[in-house]
């Protein structure tokens, strides 16, 4: 039998971020929990559009997002 390898140019190495196993709290540059960070650095996303988005929601929503930060914050890590 021959030992014929096919390689398929399309295939990429893994970069650093998708190397990440998981979501995790990025406490060094969160400033309450490192909940908005963690999600920023998980999605690829700039930190203060997170944070934004959490403000926006959590007035939207009359407060119930502060709960799904503090669970997420409890949760995670």
């Amino acid at each position: 039998m021959t030992d014929l390898r096919f390689e398929d140019s399309s295939v990429r190495p893994l970069d650093s971020r998708s190397a990440k196993r998981g979501f995790r709290l990025d406490k060094q540059r969160g400033k309450i929990m490192g909940v908005s960070a963690g999600i920023a650095d998980y999605f690829g996303l700039d930190v203060t559009l997170v944070r934004v988005a959490w403000v926006i929601g959590t007035l939207v929503g009359f407060g119930s997002l502060i709960l799904i930060y503090l669970a997420i914050g409890l949760i995670a890590d």
